[in-house]
């Protein structure tokens, strides 16, 4: 199974009303057709009353196998309705994830010198 379909089935445990998955693994230093950085996109009404930190500690357990073995990144951004709401009617964007810092062995032996 790959890795982004784990992780789609995986989330559904937290019946979302929107779930985005998006392998960002091509912006980065790793083989073509790699499964290693995400960005996860999910808004739940499990997630209400709690702290984001909270909410992120509930997808990690959820996804605990994935990000001990395969998944090296994960952009996470976890809303209630009612904040994806908000967001929406305010067009606001999700953030993009940060630019892959990592490199090739040559560019960080270069950025050393």
């Amino acid at each position: 199974m790959r890795i982004q379909t784990a992780i789609e089935a995986k989330l559904g445990a937290l019946q979302p009303q929107f779930l985005q998955v998006e392998n960002q693994s091509h912006r980065h230093n790793v083989p073509p057709g790699a499964e290693s950085h995400f960005k996860v996109i999910v808004v739940s009404r499990q997630f209400n009353e709690k702290t984001l930190l909270a909410r992120h500690r509930m997808v990690n357990q959820i996804l605990a196998d994935e990000l001990s073995t395969a998944v090296h990144a994960l952009a996470l951004h976890a809303m209630t309705p009612d904040e994806w709401s908000d967001k929406n009617e305010a067009s606001a964007e999700i953030a993009e994830s940060p630019p892959c810092l990592g490199g090739s062995v040559a560019e960080n032996a270069a950025r050393k010198k």
